[in-house]
């Protein structure tokens, strides 16, 4: 696990985490992280060429021993409390994107949540705004 994790790598690391934890990373999903690091101003400055490498130091660490709770520790510490709410919205707009929900994803934001004390308001409406953004005709 590297020594030192900036923000922004953390946060990418929230939105591979809850993409992977099914065991299968759809397009939709990867496509989201993709944008989302392009376009949202918390990756202001980020090197979007870097994101495969990011990406793939991410699954390193949840494929070690204590794979999640070391991830979930390493959110916790490289993400200022302030940005806790942002790294769950963007940790729910990748779980959204393919418009499917497994178990393990859903599991995933339920821990990410009570690790990070997002209150249920809060959850709850950037949970509602995800899903009303990604709903189909």
């Amino acid at each position: 696990m590297p020594q030192t994790v900036s923000t922004q790598d953390a946060l990418v690391y929230a939105m591979v985490t809850v993409s992977a934890v099914d065991g299968h990373m759809a397009d939709p999903e990867l496509m989201t992280i993709g944008n989302l690091t392009r376009s949202l101003p918390v990756f202001s400055g980020f090197d979007s060429d870097r994101l495969p490498d990011v990406s793939r130091t991410a699954a390193e660490i949840l494929a070690g021993a204590d794979g999640l709770e070391n991830m979930m520790s390493l959110l916790e510490d490289a993400v200022p409390e302030k940005l806790y709410d942002t790294l769950y919205a963007m940790a729910v707009e990748v779980a959204v994107a393919d418009l499917d929900l497994p178990q393990e994803e859903l599991r995933f934001l339920s821990l990410l949540r009570d690790r990070l004390a997002i209150d249920k308001l809060t959850a709850a409406a950037l949970e509602r705004s995800a899903t009303a953004r990604y709903r189909r005709v």
